[in-house]
């Protein structure tokens, strides 16, 4: 079993913003793979299937960010699973320009709150993840606006070019291919057009 968490929170009002750039990943996973992420448990909405032959719970926490955590611990607790074998978290990370993916086996929470907790909760940061580009904040802009707020249209289409690539960094990592995907993604640079 392999627990595949994305972040974000919950409501109509924070739908398609920076911050919820987990929530879309896991949207583009479950349509691919006709799981419905639709089951209220563990503080999440939770769905079940099967992906790369491998048995999946995909959980979006409705926790909103900052105590995602607590969603997670649950989760790991209730399916007694490995965070460094058997979890992936995919979130948005604004130290990466949209369209850019970035693939960690662990690390710290590199100023993401969402993380934090998560490494709080849980104890460790050794636990695998995918970083979704959605763009530095701009000078003189408070970051809880900027995370909060959605992106313009070119920001909009390079985003959504990467949520095709996070999906697929997350099939490799569950064949055991991390590094591979590491090798794949960590260095492809999508940059403005000028």
């Amino acid at each position: 079993m392999f627990l595949i968490v994305g972040l974000g929170n919950p409501g109509r009002q924070y739908e398609h913003t920076r911050h919820n750039a987990g929530f879309d990943v896991m949207d583009a996973i479950a349509d691919k793979y006709n799981i419905s992420i639709s089951e209220k448990k563990h503080k999440a909405l939770c769905g079940k299937g099967v992906i790369e032959g491998q048995k999946v719970v995909l959980a979006k926490p409705q926790t909103f960010m900052n105590l995602s955590g607590e969603s997670v611990a649950e989760l790991l607790n209730y399916y007694k699973l490995d965070p460094k074998e058997e979890f992936l978290v995919i979130f948005d990370d604004i130290s990466l320009a949209p369209g850019n993916i970035r693939i960690r086996k662990k690390g710290s929470a590199g100023g993401h709150n969402g993380i934090k907790n998560i490494i709080a909760l849980t104890g460790t940061q050794d636990f695998k993840r995918i970083k979704v580009g959605v763009g530095e904040k701009p000078k003189g802009w408070d970051l809880a606006d900027h995370v909060l707020g959605r992106m313009n249209g070119e920001d909009r289409e390079q985003f959504a070019l990467a949520i095709p690539d996070a999906v697929s960094a997350a099939e490799m990592i569950l064949r055991d291919e991390t590094d591979q995907a590491m090798n794949d993604y960590n260095g492809k640079k999508r940059e403005k057009e000028s």
